[in-house]
């Protein structure tokens, strides 16, 4: 029978349902102990794992039966893909599985940093009253920005528009001619795209070109008051330079659910930056998305495994 190893957390329904079918080893703590990951996938046909797993040459090295590796999630950087395909292992993300949670979490972030209240409730709650400086700006007539045109941030587009956003996109992969710009601003130039949103949401892989992207000079671009939304990755944002930009009030603020550094160790640059909200890697995981990751790579593995 053959065998797989879950290493992070996953739906207990699409587990059972690859218990009756396979030899499974679920232990969500596997991710924290990289020798007894290793020593667990010794004899593994598939592992399925999420962002925190680092799928590197040397957990491959320890896994020559290894055949399939399902991702709970869409990002891949933290999986050797290159040297998986060179081992002959199929890689498997669940690709459709979390664009709702995602979009949900946009639109909640971009309307909780545009109007600003509920950023008070300690200072009201303390006997403060300060209803001027909290007053906000309406999401209607603003433009969205979106980095990257996915499905993500297609779904992203469609929630905003409802509620009267003008809506602008920069991806240089997705070609003119597709019927997702329809009534979308088409921008072919990053800094252009930058300077003109008032909100601007990251919807791009962590790749050689996106590291870095959004550092000090980029950040400078934006336009004062404008909102910056990362669901990404962390490395695609200098964490320092947006402290630097709250701190500063050029921004208006900032949601960040991906760090360069997960969990955020002491010191962060990030810590105690105005106007911020910080979130664990949690914006594409709801009850509902977990549900339907969890079988999406379930059947994908369990596919697989059946060749």
């Amino acid at each position: 029978m053959p065998r797989v190893v879950i290493s992070e957390f996953m739906d207990e329904p699409a587990i059972d349902w690859l218990r009756a079918r396979h030899d499974v080893t679920y232990d969500p703590s596997l991710v924290d102990d990289p020798s007894r990951l290793r020593a667990a996938c010794a004899d593994a046909d598939a592992l399925i794992v999420r962002n925190r797993t680092q799928v590197d040459a040397a957990l491959m090295d320890a896994a020559p039966a290894l055949r399939a590796i399902g991702r709970l999630g869409v990002g891949l950087d933290n999986i050797d893909t290159k040297g998986a395909t060179a081992r002959g292992v199929a890689v498997f993300p669940a690709t459709g599985g979390n664009v709702t949670s995602v979009a949900e979490y946009v639109i909640t972030a971009l309307l909780v940093l545009r109007r600003g209240a509920w950023l008070g409730s300690a200072q009201v709650l303390s006997g403060a009253w300060p209803r001027q400086r909290m007053m906000g700006h309406e999401v209607e007539g603003a433009t969205l920005g979106l980095v990257g045109f996915g499905a993500i941030a297609q779904a992203t587009a469609l929630r905003a528009r409802a509620l009267g956003m003008s809506i602008a996109a920069y991806d240089p992969f997705l070609a003119a001619s597709d019927p997702a710009w329809e009534g979308v601003a088409h921008f072919d130039n990053l800094d252009e795209l930058t300077a003109h949103a008032d909100v601007l949401s990251l919807h791009v892989p962590l790749t050689d070109t996106t590291r870095g992207l959004f550092g000090a000079d980029r950040l400078a671009m934006m336009k004062p008051g404008a909102v910056l939304i990362n669901t990404a990755r962390g490395h695609i944002v200098d964490e320092a330079a947006l402290a630097d930009a709250l701190h500063s009030g050029h921004l208006r603020g900032a949601a960040m659910d991906v760090f360069a550094s997960e969990p955020l160790g002491a010191g962060s640059p990030l810590e105690g930056a105005p106007n911020l909200i910080a979130t664990p890697h949690i914006a594409g995981v709801t009850v509902e998305s977990n549900t339907r990751i969890s079988w999406i790579t379930a059947r994908n593995v369990d596919g697989a495994l059946a060749v």
